[in-house]
C-alpha cells in the first residue's frame, strides 16, 4: 500500500483480506442489532456501508482517498452467476405452471416500466439516460451484483465517472425499501380480504437452509470448483463468439448462460474425472455461491466513494421515491389480482415487493416472515425464486443493452 497524489492504493491481496474482515464485521453487527435482522439487511451491506462511511470520513479529514484493486472481486462476480446457472433446472421452470408464466410476464413488463421511470426522472434533472438506467433495472430489480457489473461499462461509454457509486447507492436503498414493502403489503391484503391458507402445512422456506446443514468434504468442494471453471471456460468462448458478432456482454452473463446450458444438457450418467455427478444444487455449490456473493458485495460496498454522490443526492432520492411508488402500485393493482386474489397471491405480493426493488434473498425473507405468521404458501416459494433468480438476470442481460443503445 502506498499514497500517491492524495490516493491510498490498496493492492488486490489486501483488498480481498479487508473484504473478508468487512463481511465478518457486518455479521457481528447484524447479530447485535435487531433492526438489521428484522429488515433482512445483508451482512456485507452492513459492513460495507460502515467501511465506506469510515473511508469517507478519512477523505473529509485528510483529503486522502482510498482506492482498492478489485480484480478478485470481479472473479467472485463471475463465480456467483455461474453457480446460478449450474443450479437452474428447466424441469423446475414448468412446475409453477400458469402462475409462473403470469408472474414472469408481469415482471418483464414491470422491468420496462422501471427503466422508463428512471429515465424520465433523470431527464427532469437534465441528466443522461444512463443515470436513469442506473436507477432502474441495473440497480433495483438487478440488485448490487448487476449494478456493479454494468457500472464500469456505463462509466466508460457514457463518461459517468461515479456510475459505480450511483448504482450501488440505488441498489442499497432499494434493498431497504424492498424489505420495508413486502411484509406490510401482505399484511394489508390478508387483513382486508380476510385471507388464509387453503390447508395447514409446514412452512417451507426452500432448499437452501437444508443444504447449509449438510457436511461438505474437500473433494465435494473441489468438484464444484471444477464445474464452475468448466462453465467459465465455455462462457469465455461464448463471450468471444458473441463479441465477433457485435454483441458485447459482460463475462458474468455468458458464464450464466454456460452454466444453464451445461447443467440442462449434460446426461446424469455422463462420466466425469471426479467420479461424481454434476453438482447442481449441492451444498458445495451453495457454499461457494454464499462465499462469492458475500465477499463480492463486501468488497464492492467498502470501496464506494460516497463523497462523489453529494451533488446527485436530490436526483437519486427522487428516482427512488418514484420507483417506490410505482412498485407499490404494480404490486397492489396488478400482481395481487393477476395471481388470484387469494392467500398465495398475498404471499407472492410480499415476494414481488422484495424483487421489485431488491433481490432474491429479500424476496425470500419477505415471504418467510409472512409464512411464519400466517401460514405456508408452497406455490409462492416455487414461482417467486424461479422468476427472481433465473429469468430476471436473463431478461436484464438483454434489456439493459437495448435501453443503452436506443434511449
Amino acid at each position: 500500500m502506498e499514497i500517491q497524489n492524495g490516493i491510498l492504493q490498496v493492492d488486490g491481496f489486501f483488498a480481498f483480506t479487508i473484504g473478508i474482515v468487512v463481511l465478518f464485521i457486518g455479521k457481528r453487527l447484524n447479530d447485535a442489532i435487531g433492526f438489521l435482522r428484522e429488515f433482512s439487511i445483508p451482512e456485507p451491506v452492513t459492513g460495507g456501508l460502515l467501511f465506506s462511511v469510515l473511508f469517507g470520513l478519512v477523505y473529509a479529514a485528510s483529503g486522502v482517498a482510498v482506492e482498492f484493486d478489485l480484480a478478485a472481486r470481479d472473479f467472485l462476480l463471475v463465480y456467483f452467476f455461474i453457480t446460478i446457472g449450474i443450479n437452474a433446472s428447466l424441469k423446475d421452470l414448468a412446475a409453477g405452471g400458469k402462475p409462473l408464466v403470469i408472474l414472469l410476464a408481469i415482471t418483464i413488463a414491470y422491468m420496462v416500466v422501471q427503466n422508463l421511470t428512471g429515465i424520465s426522472v433523470a431527464a427532469l434533472f437534465g441528466m443522461d439516460t444512463a443515470v436513469g438506467l442506473l436507477g432502474g433495472t441495473v440497480s433495483l430489480i438487478g440488485g448490487h451484483g448487476t449494478a456493479i457489473a454494468w457500472a464500469p461499462r456505463i462509466a466508460e461509454e457514457f463518461g459517468i465517472t461515479n456510475a459505480m457509486e450511483i448504482g450501488v447507492a440505488c441498489a442499497t436503498f432499494g434493498l431497504i425499501l424492498a424489505s420495508l414493502m413486502g411484509g406490510p403489503i401482505a399484511k394489508f391484503l390478508i387483513n382486508r380480504y380476510k385471507l388464509k391458507p387453503e390447508k395447514v402445512e409446514p412452512v417451507d422456506v426452500g432448499l437452501t437452509q437444508k443444504e447449509q446443514k449438510a457436511g461438505i468434504g474437500h473433494l465435494d468442494f473441489l468438484d464444484a470448483i471444477l464445474a464452475i471453471h468448466i462453465c467459465g471456460i465455455v462462457g469465455l468462448l461464448l463471450n468471444d463468439i458473441l463479441a465477433d458478432l457485435g454483441l458485447r456482454l459482460p463475462m458474468f452473463v455468458t458464464g450464466l448462460f454456460a452454466g444453464i446450458l451445461i447443467s440442462n444438457l449434460m446426461p446424469k450418467n455422463f462420466p466425469r474425472i471426479s467420479g461424481r455427478a454434476w453438482p447442481s444444487r449441492t451444498p458445495a455449490i451453495a457454499l461457494i455461491a454464499d462465499i462469492a456473493l458475500g465477499t463480492f458485495l463486501a468488497m464492492s460496498l467498502m470501496s464506494m466513494q460516497l463523497w462523489t454522490l453529494i451533488d446527485l443526492a436530490v436526483p437519486i432520492l427522487t428516482i427512488l421515491a418514484a420507483q417506490f411508488g410505482v412498485a407499490i402500485a404494480v404490486n397492489l393493482f396488478i400482481v395481487f389480482p393477476a395471481m388470484g386474489r387469494n392467500y398465495d397471491a398475498a404471499v407472492v405480493s410480499a415476494g414481488f415487493g422484495g424483487i421489485s426493488l431488491g433481490a432474491t434473498p429479500t424476496a425470500m425473507a419477505n415471504m418467510s416472515a409472512v409464512a411464519m405468521r400466517y401460514g405456508a404458501s408452497h406455490l409462492a416459494f416455487i414461482i417467486v425464486p424461479l422468476v427472481a433468480a433465473f429469468f430476471i438476470d436473463l431478461a436484464n442481460a438483454l434489456m439493459i443493452p437495448f435501453f443503452l443503445a436506443n434511449f
